[in-house]
């Protein structure tokens, strides 16, 4: 019966071993559980967003512009301005012998059989119809005329910067900036969304000329549709495609590194764009450095979490900003406790085999 006693209690005591152990391994387990889950947790949406596969700026316009040209805003050869070489034919309603076909002189000028010579380079088809009853009002009342283009001259226009076939192009009929764009190849990887029409222009030959600069916002007319922005281009005319900026991500980021600055970018699509933040990283460590043209830059402190709540306003960035998130010093202990432990229990796993 002793025997039987001493048996039952080293059975038992192996029982309540054998329990422990599975105890001690069951936290263990729920220990390395939580870490990973606070991890997962940490992971805010533009960190998840960030993980996926992101088409680059230059090619998200690229494929809008195949996509949306044909739809962007019609332009009629009424918006065409005459140049020198077109052919013109001209009616007048009042006076069916007075219709003719010129050819616009090197200097502009058409020459008329009532009206004489009138200048009509710079003027659309409904402008110069105006000019030409003015100039007949004299003789006629009230008269009616009608302008139409039957031949083109070949139209002059350069598209220039980050297009993939710059150059000069010769076109015939009424074109948009769009229409240039598509001419040149597209943008390249490199192109902004700013897009700066030169244009010289002077409503007589003898006034001194005029140059302007029309600025037009690629994503606002390709992206969010504002096709007003697709403006007709005349000869001349010099279409510029600006390079983008940059912007440098540093610090505990799941991918550091130089990244183009396009059109406005916000601090927290700029930490999407490096994949996010670490887990160890210090949310309230996050600063800007900004040139202001001196030696040293400006320091702009960032309320991450303020941002993403919606409490702060999130920050534009600027040219050559340079973004660091810092590093938390208990989280990195933690992470690296529990690298050396899974390290362990791997080694140990292994050596038992």
């Amino acid at each position: 019966m002793k025997y039987l006693e001493n048996v039952r209690t080293i059975l038992k005591n192996e029982v309540l071993n054998n329990v422990v152990v599975l105890l001690i391994f069951l936290l263990l387990i729920c220990y390395f559980l939580t870490i990973a889950s606070c991890a997962k947790n940490d992971l805010k949406p533009e960190t998840i967003i960030a993980q996926q596969p992101a088409l680059s700026k230059s090619d998200k316009l690229n494929t809008e512009l195949l996509q949306k040209r044909a739809y962007a805003k019609a332009v009629s050869n009424s918006d065409y301005k005459i140049g020198s070489e077109d052919l013109l034919e001209i009616d007048v309603f009042q006076a069916p012998e007075l219709k003719s076909s010129v050819r616009v002189t090197s200097q502009g000028y058409i020459k008329l059989q009532l009206g004489g010579e009138i200048h009509a380079a710079g003027f659309t088809s409904p402008e110069l119809e105006k000019v030409i009853a003015k100039a007949l009002d004299k003789y006629l009342q009230e008269p009616l005329v009608s302008v139409f283009i039957k031949e083109y001259k070949s139209q002059q226009i350069s598209v220039l910067g980050y297009v993939k076939s710059p150059g000069i192009f010769y076109v015939t009929g009424q074109k948009t900036v769009l229409d240039l764009i598509s001419m040149a190849g597209g943008l390249t990887a490199d192109a902004g969304d700013i897009c700066v029409v030169q244009r010289t222009s002077a409503a007589d030959t003898k006034e001194e000329k005029k140059s302007e600069n029309i600025v037009i916002d690629l994503n606002e007319l390709l992206i969010n549709g504002h096709y007003d922005l697709n403006i007709p281009v005349h000869a001349s005319d010099v279409i510029n495609i600006q390079k983008s900026g940059v912007f440098f991500v540093d610090g505990t980021v799941g991918a550091p590194g130089l990244f183009p600055l396009k059109g406005r970018v916000t601090l927290v699509q700029a930490l999407t764009m490096a994949k996010g933040l670490n887990w160890e990283a210090s949310r309230g460590d996050i600063r800007i450095f900004r040139e202001n043209g001196k030696i040293e830059r400006d320091i702009i402190t960032v309320d991450y979490d303020a941002i993403l709540d919606r409490k702060a306003a999130d920050i534009d960035l600027k040219d050559k900003d340079i973004i660091i998130v810092g590093h938390n010093t208990v989280k990195g202990i933690i992470k690296g406790l529990a690298a050396t432990l899974n390290f362990g229990m791997f080694s140990l796993g292994k050596g038992g085999l």
